[in-house]
């Protein structure tokens, strides 16, 4: 189904849009819209995963002894120093 909306687009953005339905990438105008508002999804749909996976994470750490994932604390980011004095 298919809604009717007025949108309004930047030259540049017009420009683009035209161009890929005028070559054929795109079917039209609206096409490239609703193809850029699928990538605008997918994407937030692929952070969620991401932001989930990371909580999830952080929360098994939290729950974890503190031997189990801190070896040594003044080596914790001994790597990240040393590549920055490195600059």
């Amino acid at each position: 189904m298919t809604v009717k909306t007025t949108i309004s687009l930047t030259e540049r953005h017009h420009r683009y849009a035209q161009g890929r339905a005028k070559d054929g990438r795109n079917g039209s105008v609206s096409s490239v819209v609703a193809a850029g508002l699928e990538l605008l999804m997918q994407d937030e749909a692929d952070r969620d995963v991401a932001l989930d996976a990371m909580s999830d994470a952080i929360k098994a750490r939290l729950n974890a002894p503190r031997e189990d994932w801190v070896e040594d604390v003044d080596d914790l980011f001994a790597e990240a120093r040393h590549r920055l004095d490195a600059r």
